[in-house]
């Protein structure tokens, strides 16, 4: 006899339910969600767990990981499928969660997710605090201009994030309510902007060193951000057998609802991670709109725009440069102008 373990995982607690083969529940507890509670309480048990398994969130990484450690095997499943099967529950309790999961788990019914490596992980969050910094920069630029719009000062519709703090700044001065109200403002804004340039300076560097990241960005459009943003989300090219699924991964192919005689093939799924698909995005975006240098797949690209419009020519660009980064990475190759494989 088999037995599998579900564990539904929450901050601060989890909740652990044991099965066998059959399906009858054997043990269940609410547990602290820490390595050696949970590895302790499985292995105190008088049968051995065949797989533990629960659905992929914030703590994933170091649940997966640590309990690899400790000798058992771990699965981590896709968090859509295992919410769209524990619906059909009627009660939703912390302990029927972990009911289900084990029982999924059981099953067999759940696609595993890939575990990112720490490396992977590392550069994603220099990518995200990267982005956070410039985002809240842009916030309080806006909130400047919203700001001295009462006063009458209507700033440039365009001013670089360089020379904001030098532009805005001597309008402030000039008026003693304003300096005393929005030169903090300013001075925040310019502190975190400073850090985004620190971090921006970061990110081009860890893409320069990097062999894989300077492959990519042979490509017209692919710039560091781009190169690293898709580098660190895929982590592992090998986990595609198939380059054409890397587009599909990240949500940049059309869903598609068939049933009788209704087949609606619908807009782009966009499943997967966010940050890829649009960092994918605007690449495709500075191919058509931006790049001199001419290629196959700019020349498709801008036949596909006068027939479908930008916007879906850009997606579609954005599935092929998917396509291609995957198949550059996986073989080694380089990106040649003239001739691009495969079709996205």
């Amino acid at each position: 006899m088999v037995y599998y373990a579900g564990l539904d995982v929450s901050l601060r607690s989890c909740a652990v339910c044991v099965v066998d083969g059959n399906g009858a529940v054997l043990h269940e507890r609410d547990l602290p969600c820490e390595i050696e509670e949970i590895a302790g309480y499985l292995t105190a048990l008088s049968f051995p767990i065949e797989r533990i398994g629960f659905e992929s969130g914030t703590l994933s990484q170091h649940l997966f990981y640590g309990l690899k450690a400790e000798g058992f095997d771990v699965v981590c499943m896709e968090a859509r499928q295992v919410s769209a099967a524990l619906s059909a529950m009627r009660n939703k309790t912390d302990r029927n969660d972990a009911r289900g999961i084990a029982q999924i788990l059981r099953t067999g019914w759940f696609s595993p997710v890939h575990m990112k490596s720490r490396e992977a992980h590392g550069v994603r969050a220099l990518l995200s605090t990267r982005k956070a910094l410039l985002s809240k920069t842009i916030d309080l630029a806006n909130e400047v201009r919203g700001l001295l719009k009462i006063f009458g000062i209507r700033l440039p519709k365009t001013v670089k994030h360089g020379s904001f703090d030098g532009v805005v700044r001597p309008m402030i001065e000039m008026d003693e309510v304003l300096a005393d109200a929005m030169l903090p403002l300013l001075d925040a804004r310019l502190v975190l902007y400073q850090h985004f340039l620190e971090l921006d300076r970061r990110v081009k560097r860890a893409a320069s060193q990097d062999e894989v990241c300077m492959r990519m960005m042979t490509v017209p459009g692919v710039g560091p951000i781009a190169a690293l943003t898709f580098k660190a989300a895929v982590d592992d090219p090998a986990r595609f057998k198939r380059s054409r699924t890397v587009a599909a991964h990240f949500g940049l192919t059309p869903r598609r609802y068939q049933s009788g005689e209704r087949d609606n093939p619908g807009r782009i799924s966009k499943a997967g991670d966010r940050d890829v698909r649009a960092t994918l995005y605007a690449a495709a975006n500075a191919l058509l709109m931006r790049t001199m240098a001419g290629s196959q797949i700019k020349s498709w690209g801008m036949r596909l725009m006068r027939t479908k419009g930008r916007r879906r020519a850009v997606v579609a660009v954005a599935r092929k440069l998917a396509v291609l980064l995957h198949r550059m990475w996986a073989d080694g190759t380089e990106f040649r102008s003239e001739k691009v494989e495969g079709m996205a």
